[in-house]
């Protein structure tokens, strides 16, 4: 039996120079043995460069960059991606950004979630995160 006092020991951050920094109090992904949860990747790029004012198709494919680099450094890749959640803020950018989407994801994709909400971090229009096996 686990004793609760180590669950601690179970969750691993992860943290990578080849994505944004956290810009709060979060991580950039946490890990089990089993899984990694990313935080939400908006188009930022490693450098610190906000992509805010570009077409969808830029944004999302940096904010997805992100979430790359940040299943690399966990161990995992993107074939490795359960389950990702997009948050829009416009909705009909749907079909532009799936359009992106889908090339990280040419084989068996992922189950997928996509929302449109009211407004992101610093102005973004697209936010992505992930959860993936190891």
């Amino acid at each position: 039996m686990v004793d609760p006092r180590d669950c601690t020991r179970m969750r691993r951050i992860v943290n990578t120079d080849d994505a944004p920094a956290a810009v709060g109090a979060y991580s950039q992904a946490t890990e089990t043995d089993d899984l990694v949860f990313t935080a939400g990747q908006i188009p930022l790029t490693p450098e610190g460069d906000l992509l805010d004012h570009t077409a969808i198709d830029v944004q999302t494919e940096q904010a997805l960059e992100n979430v790359e680099a940040i299943l690399e450094a966990a161990g995992s890749s993107m074939d490795d991606v359960l389950k990702v959640t997009v948050y829009l803020t416009d909705i009909e950018q749907f079909e532009a950004m799936n359009d992106i989407y889908e090339t990280f994801f040419e084989a068996e994709p992922p189950a997928r979630s996509a929302v449109e909400v009211a407004g992101l971090p610093k102005d973004v229009d697209v936010e992505i995160e992930a959860v993936a096996t190891k």
